[in-house]
């Protein structure tokens, strides 16, 4: 990001920075659209490979923007080469203006097509420092045909029509030919610019150029900008709104770096997140989404002398030269520049932390973080019945995956999805489906990444049915799904129906439910069962084969098992959604599927010898104390009075904000409450989990004692606070919501708000938010 120290940074030096941030920009996008190096990809092989995009970046040098503007472009300019590249994808860099007497040009080529290899991204670094303020007697205006037919010939003079082609336009905007007298009379200079400008856009359009205007200045001419964004080629990378060149007006120097970062995401579907800013020494998060396969963190250090360390979500850090650490490959570039960039394939999803360090006299700017990621997303679709009746009504349900199988549930990780359905088969025409995840009529909970919605077989429908959806998103790779069924000439002599609930277990556990079935026939048939749309081994079904006698009527216990542990590697975590689809087919009646239905299992680490023999030793003291009717009274007491039902859990943040509340249930044997904090990074929140991260009880002196995994029991007075991670801490307050009250009278009753930089209280910083204690 540009930076201003002593004066204020104008119009025309963020154009010439912007040009070199594009420059660097290309370089971390190209990092993320081409394989790292000439190794082979391990571990990632179901990564998909992303193709090479030409670049060309039009810089505007003439009089109408100021020098400080062009001073601050070249710095952007700078920051961005520094990041990693493809050895693929080329960018061409060349300043404008006008010609406005003989001798006179209006394009000034800075960068010739330059492919993005380690060699030519230093190249790249050094030729931007060429763009400069035209002098008066140089031509000053501002010739945006000429400037745009010159981007156009860059990109498709003997380069390859299928790569992307993109033109990064830097300009205020402001078209000034009136003192260019290649546009004729005077009097109707102006007009004929308009209309080779027309022209130019038409040209572009035809060759299958993306054209992005950035505009600078105080006051940039939205209206030309709007033009000249709509007058290239329209299409996007998919098709989607966010994909389609526009537009964008940088607000000031600071802003030239995330501005250009969020145009690269929207022009090449790669998705954008900007994390947090801290002066060094500082850790600062930033998450990387469970769909990512490839992904970049890029940190804007301000200073060289500045050392990054990135540490992953399990908490180990890679090491510096690490090229592949786990099942992620890492490639990182910049590491003694402003800006750097670790480039990983296959990355481990979660909250990475990058601490920053620096030596005394190099702290005073601050460090910025964020990602640029592109990932794949799946679905899971089923219908039900799978072999409906003409005229009856189905639900057609699409569950979004990772494409491991694991479940999505925040619905940040697939903004911007489109979901299109359709139902297909004989005898009738194609109907659409509307599916939504708002939590009315078939879809039962609203924002859980399931899709649902019904249709009415046709009556006129005879033989075949095919229903598919198709999901679509920028930054994530489309997937279609689609399920095959037949029309029932009417009641199916065979039907299995399942009932399963939703599991929680370790590696290697099961969950059971039962299959109820029913065989209306004289001879037998066998059901072949599996569970699908889960990847291979992680959930299987026992017995993946059963027969139904003639006549059979009843249920059969059903066993679905998780892998060992060895399968997850370090995905597993605190814990994992696995979804997958439960498939019943009759062998014998040409495979008719007779069931498809949702199965989910959550799967959390086994527990240690303590967690899981607990139980042992409290068994024993309590025989002990069993000895002494007295001891065991005094204990029953005891017990009771560290029970936690009735608190109110607060998790506040860094600036004193209250951003999850979270009410305590009774405790387990030794009344502790166990707990953990999910997405710490996203959307905090804190959920019951047995054997987590932390648990809480009442203290006989008042308050209450927190347990951290591995780092003791710290007090909490009433009202206190005590820290959980690096950026959360927990407060305590009594639930006082209706028929939450624990009878209790309380010790003590008051009303504490958390100051961004208090450990006593907990509320809202710059707005209140009280609670009530009676610790």
């Amino acid at each position: 990001m540009g930076r201003v120290t002593g004066r204020r940074q104008t119009g025309r030096t963020r154009v010439r920075r912007a040009a070199a941030s594009l420059l660097a920009g290309t370089a971390v996008v190209a990092s993320l659209l081409a394989p790292a190096g000439q190794d082979p990809v391990p571990a990632a092989d179901s990564a998909p490979a992303f193709p090479a995009v030409n670049y060309a970046v039009a810089v505007d040098e003439s009089a109408s923007l100021a020098p400080e503007d062009m001073k601050a472009e070249k710095a952007a300019a700078k920051r961005i080469a520094l990041g990693e590249v493809s050895s693929s994808s080329q960018v061409t860099v060349f300043g404008f203006a006008a010609a406005e007497k003989p001798g006179q040009r209006a394009v000034d080529p800075v960068c010739p097509r330059t492919t993005l290899d380690a060699a030519g991204r230093e190249d790249v670094g050094g030729c931007v420092d060429k763009l400069r303020k035209r002098k008066e007697n140089e031509g000053t205006g501002t010739d945006l045909p000429t400037a745009i037919r010159q981007g156009v010939d860059d990109l498709t003079d003997g380069t390859d029509a299928s790569v992307p082609r993109v033109l990064f336009l830097l300009t205020d905007g402001k078209m000034d030919v009136e003192d260019s007298f290649k546009y004729g009379d005077p009097a109707h200079r102006r007009a004929e610019g308009e209309r080779q400008l027309k022209v130019a856009l038409e040209e572009a359009a035809a060759q299958n150029v993306q054209i992005w205007p950035l505009g600078f200045g105080p006051d940039p001419d939205r209206r030309q900008l709007d033009q000249i964004a709509a007058g290239g080629y329209r299409k996007g990378c998919v098709e989607l709104p966010s994909a389609t060149p526009r537009a964008h007006k940088v607000d000031g120097a600071k802003d030239v770096g995330s501005t250009l970062e969020k145009i690269f995401a929207a022009a090449h579907c790669l998705r954008h997140e900007e994390g947090p800013s801290k002066r060094p020494p500082a850790t600062l998060e930033i998450g990387i989404s469970p769909l990512a396969t490839v992904g970049s963190i890029v940190v804007d250090k301000g200073d060289p002398e500045v050392r990054i360390t990135y540490i992953d979500p399990a908490g180990d850090e890679i090491p510096a030269s690490a090229r592949t650490f786990k099942k992620s490959r890492f490639e990182l570039a910049g590491g003694t520049g402003t800006v750097e960039a670790l480039k990983i394939v296959d990355p481990l999803p979660g909250t990475w932390k990058v601490k920053a360090e620096a030596p005394e006299g190099h702290r005073s700017l601050p460090v910025a973080v964020s990602v640029l990621w592109q990932g794949e997303l799946r679905g899971a679709i089923t219908m039900d019945p799978p072999s409906p009746q003409a005229g009856e009504k189905v639900t057609v349900t699409m569950r979004l995956q990772t494409r491991e199988g694991y479940e999505i549930k925040d619905p940040r990780d697939y903004e911007g999805l489109r979901v299109r359905s359709e139902l297909t088969g004989d005898g009738f025409s194609a109907l659409a489906l509307d599916l939504a995840d708002d939590g009315k009529g078939p879809d039962p909970d609203a924002s859980d990444g399931s899709f649902a919605g019904t249709v009415t077989i046709p009556d006129d429908a005879d033989g075949t049915l095919t229903v598919s959806a198709t999901l679509t998103a920028s930054g994530l790779s489309a997937d279609t799904r689609s399920e095959t069924g037949e029309v029932a000439p009417g009641e199916l002599p065979v039907k299995a129906s399942l009932q399963l609930p939703e599991g929680d277990t370790h590696p290697g556990g099961t969950v059971t439910g039962t299959l109820d079935v029913s065989n209306t026939t004289d001879a037998p048939h066998t059901l072949r069962l599996s569970v699908a749309d889960v990847k291979d081994g992680l959930l299987t079904v026992e017995p993946d084969e059963i027969t139904l006698k003639p006549g059979e009527r009843g249920t059969r216990d059903i066993t679905v098992r998780v892998s060992p542990e060895g399968a997850f590697g370090d995905r597993l975590g605190d814990g994992l959604d696995l979804s997958g689809t439960f498939t019943a087919v009759d062998t014998t009646d040409d495979d008719r599927t007779l069931e498809r239905a949702p199965v989910s299992v959550t799967v959390t680490p086994e527990p240690g010898l303590w967690e899981k023999y607990w139980w042992a030793v409290v068994s024993a003291a309590v025989l002990t104390a069993a000895a002494v009717a007295a001891l065991v009274a005094w204990g029953r007491l005891r017990r009771r009075r560290k029970d936690p039902y009735g608190l109110m859990l607060h998790l506040v943040s860094e600036d004193g904000r209250v951003v999850n509340e979270h009410p305590a249930g009774h405790g387990n044997s030794k009344q502790w409450y166990e707990f953990t904090v999910v997405e710490a990074h996203r959307s905090p929140r804190i959920e019951r989990r047995p054997h987590g991260q932390y648990a809480v009880q009442r203290s006989r002196e008042g308050g209450a004692v927190l347990r951290k995994k591995g780092n003791g029991r710290t007090p909490l007075a009433p009202g206190g606070r005590v820290q959980l991670t690096d950026t959360l801490s927990l407060a305590l307050g009594e639930d006082t919501r209706p028929g939450r009250r624990t009878g209790r009278r309380p010790t003590t009753t008051r009303t504490t708000t958390v100051g961004a930089g208090s450990s006593t209280g907990a509320g809202d910083s710059g707005n209140d938010s009280p609670f009530t204690s009676y610790l």
